[in-house]
């Protein structure tokens, strides 16, 4: 019973079975409400690799119209190039990756040669390269008084699967340039953050008897049981405080939704629908959730107060809606839009709201799943396959921007950002 769970919660929230896709969304906003930007490269040896991340974390911010040439020249003066008279702003940068991670950026005024911004950012070990220039265009952007894009600098907790039964929860940056396994050895699913600093998260583990969730310090390595049940356990969401965990459990048998108290360790169920109820989020004041049920006898996402039984069906679209995310009275929710049983199945990315019944497509073709709000719910993180590849997504819902960065692990099981 317990593995037949973990294999209906798979399909139910993550909806593993991911198949053909075609391009992102291609909705493009006004170029004149961004900024011009080229980028020049001073290092002492080139890397495209650096000014490719320069170009996402640009481009995905929603604020700039970056040059895609990759410029050479000397960062110590302020000479402007005449070809790049036409941008607004000259972002000269060297990265040294000689002894651990060293980047220096300064940011010019192209009419002038005027300097806006400079700073030197360092990191000891090389693989982590990527955060700088993630820091550097976040602090970049915060002094040209652009609304934050603090989510750039943020780490991806996955777990994906490597052997039959066995499975590793890994950390990355927004880009998947930086990869890293923290957990591994034996089942280890559903990891999910703990807070909103991204000190510690919580998985669950098959490892024992029964499952168990644990809550990791990534930074110290500490280790604590929070909780375990029967059949099946999933942390799917964390209240903004800290205090109160969602909770998929099925000590009966069936899923339902159980909210844990972090310090009293007691739970109230929050669902007793005789079928399966997972994958609960908050929403608005954190007194109520939307989840995802079969209660109409296919997935679909309904929500309901914490503290009372009513229940109300969210979304009218689609009769296969496996997975969904929320933020504030925002939800965004993955619905399957074919029916093949043999053969690729277009799964599309759609956002909704918890007090209005309208939904507006946010992708249009192809396998379109795991759909997560960054931290400021400014921008939705998913994962496409086409064929035996696999990316992961962004789609900036202010600019409408969209990226695809190549995902070339394993497959996965769950995702949190």
């Amino acid at each position: 019973m317990r593995q037949l769970l973990l294999a209906l919660v798979s399909m139910s929230i993550f909806a593993l079975n991911l198949f053909g896709v075609d391009a992102t969304l291609k909705i493009e906003k006004d170029v004149e409400q961004r900024a011009r930007i080229a980028l020049v490269d001073g290092s002492t040896e080139q890397s495209s690799k650096v000014f490719d991340i320069f170009l996402s974390d640009l481009k995905i911010s929603g604020h700039f119209l970056a040059d895609s040439t990759h410029h050479i020249g000397d960062i110590s003066s302020n000479y402007i190039l005449p070809a790049l008279k036409g941008q607004e702003y000259v972002l000269k940068y060297t990265m040294d990756q000689q002894s651990g991670s060293k980047l220096l950026v300064r940011l010019l005024k192209s009419s002038d040669g005027t300097e806006i911004f400079k700073k030197s950012y360092a990191i000891p070990k090389k693989a982590k390269m990527p955060f700088l220039i993630h820091k550097a265009v976040s602090d970049i952007n915060n002094a040209l008084k652009y609304p934050s894009i603090a989510w750039i600098n943020r780490y991806v907790a996955y777990a994906v699967y490597t052997t039959p039964g066995r499975s590793e929860i890994r950390l990355a940056d927004y880009t998947f340039n930086y990869k890293k396994t923290i957990i591994k050895g034996g089942l280890n699913l559903f990891p999910k953050w703990a807070d909103s600093r991204q000190r510690s998260l919580y998985y669950t583990s098959y490892k024992g008897t029964l499952p168990t969730l644990y809550k990791l310090n990534i930074y110290t390595g500490a280790k604590s049981k929070i909780v375990s049940s029967e059949g099946m356990m999933v942390c799917s969401d964390v209240n903004k405080n800290g205090s109160k965990l969602l909770l998929t459990m099925a000590p009966e048998g069936q899923a339902d939704i159980y909210e844990l108290d972090v310090a009293s360790k007691s739970k109230k169920r929050v669902t007793k629908f005789k079928g399966i109820d997972v994958n609960g989020r908050y929403i608005d004041d954190e007194s109520r959730i939307v989840f995802i049920s079969n209660r109409l006898g296919y997935a679909n996402v309904f929500k309901k107060s914490i503290n009372s039984a009513a229940t109300s069906q969210v979304v009218h679209h689609g009769r296969n809606n496996n997975a969904c995310d929320a933020y504030g009275d925002k939800i965004v929710y993955s619905s399957r839009e074919s029916n093949r049983a043999f053969g690729d199945n277009t799964f599309n990315l759609y956002l909704a709201s918890s007090g209005s019944s309208d939904t507006r497509p946010i992708t249009t073709t192809g396998s379109n799943q795991f759909p997560r709000f960054s931290s400021d719910g400014s921008v939705i993180l998913f994962l496409k396959q086409r064929g035996h590849s696999s990316s992961i997504g962004y789609i900036n819902l202010a600019s409408q921007q969209s990226l695809l960065f190549p995902f070339n692990d394993r497959k996965v099981q769950s995702i949190d950002w």
